[in-house]
């Protein structure tokens, strides 16, 4: 068993030994007692210090659990004015994660949030709790005070002991495992009910369009998405979630719409950000490779939504090195300020070795506007929820 497998498997058996009825049981019967609580408490706006902020804010399930609007970054805060720093990741299909590790070839994968520092779904949990620019408690009491005052304590205290709220750290631990199971055990976070499971289980063809889509966006010389976002089923059998739990630098063009940014001493650093990676100045600007289920119903893209537009996105892959003066600002002599989202010495970072980004300036882009077109068709493949009846053909 490799690590990564080890790792889910540890996970997997600590959540299901503290639920109620284990894994097993919620999957035939409903949401265990535990998910149950997790469940209300995804959505409590009385956890926050704001008392108008839930998980369910920032992960609303129209968009797939990413942001529900088109905001660069959302608002959170004991007032609800302080501006986040990242774009709402999506939380689907995270219950295959695993912890961050560096791979045999020494790749960083895994971990959660756009720089992996969180090893698991409980501690992913933990971090907007006592976000100062998210719900904003100052501490992990103030968190389990706030449970006292819900309509689900007495359940809360049912579930984890009657005296459970006089323990901080254990209540808040409870809290956070309980946000867990929900997201492992609702089948809205891991459906697998896309078009595209449809046409694995050959339960559904794909059309003209959407297969020259996929066929561009496996092919290494085109698109070459599926060498970041995997396509293919496992070799378990297991249907791709569209990620390979790496990390990429794309260079991406600074986002103005970020307050944070309007500082010009500011630069969001991702892996290298960390306090035990600061060092790794090769990683400064690689930030996690997300999931593309579900990627159609966003309203922005990447950990700084550059783009608000599937179309602009995946331009973007492909003529970032073509056509530069699209995406970025012009220096004073006229140049583009290609990257200009890092610091000048970290540029060298960005990937641009691997197809769609090893062509020049004036080179024919990877793909043609027409071919940018299919793979958008095939992407919208990837929306949990269709089915012949209700006509998402």
């Amino acid at each position: 068993m490799n690590f990564r497998k080890f790792a889910l498997a540890v996970f997997t058996a600590i959540v299901c030994s503290t639920s109620l009825t284990g894994c097993g049981k919620a999957a035939e019967e409903g949401l265990s007692p535990i998910a149950k609580i997790g469940e209300k408490a995804f959505v409590e706006p009385l956890l926050s210090a704001s008392g108008r902020q839930s998980c369910s804010s920032c992960h609303a399930p129209e968009t797939g659990h990413a942001a529900a609007n088109a905001l660069a970054v959302q608002l959170g805060g004991a007032n609800l004015d302080q501006s986040g720093l990242r774009n709402s990741q999506s939380l689907r299909y995270l219950v295959k994660n695993t912890a961050f590790y560096f791979d045999a070839d020494g790749t960083p994968t895994g971990g959660f949030f756009w720089d992996g520092r969180a090893d698991t779904l409980a501690l992913q949990a933990a971090g907007p709790l006592l976000g100062a620019r998210e719900m904003a408690n100052p501490d992990k009491a103030s968190v389990v005070a706030r449970i006292a005052r819900t309509s689900w304590a007495n359940e809360f205290r049912a579930a984890f002991g009657k005296n459970i709220l006089e323990d901080v750290d254990q209540a808040f631990d409870k809290l956070t495992l309980a946000l867990a199971q929900y997201q492992i055990e609702d089948a809205a976070f891991n459906a697998y009910t896309s078009k595209y499971d449809a046409y694995l289980r050959n339960e559904t063809g794909l059309s003209v369009q959407e297969a020259r889509g996929l066929a561009l966006f496996n092919d290494p010389n085109k698109g070459n998405c599926a060498s970041c976002h995997t396509s293919a089923k496992g070799s378990d059998g297991a249907h791709p979630l569209f990620t390979d739990y790496t990390y990429d630098n794309l260079g991406l063009p600074r986002n103005m719409e970020i307050p944070a940014n309007l500082d010009a001493n500011y630069f969001d650093l991702g892996l290298c950000g960390r306090a035990d990676l600061n060092a790794r100045f090769d990683l400064c600007g690689a930030f996690k490779v997300p999931s593309l289920r579900n990627v159609a119903l966003r309203k922005t893209y990447f950990h700084n939504s550059a783009f608000k537009s599937l179309k602009d996105a995946v331009t973007f892959y492909v003529q970032r090195d073509t056509n530069p003066e699209k995406w970025y600002p012009l220096n004073s002599d006229g140049t583009v300020n290609k990257f200009n989202d890092l610091l000048i010495a970290q540029r060298g970072n960005v990937n641009t070795t691997e197809a769609p980004y090893n062509r020049l300036i004036g080179d024919v882009p990877a793909l043609s506007d027409a071919e940018v077109d299919d793979v958008i068709v095939f992407l919208r493949t990837l929306t949990d929820g269709w089915s012949r009846a209700n006509g998402l053909q």
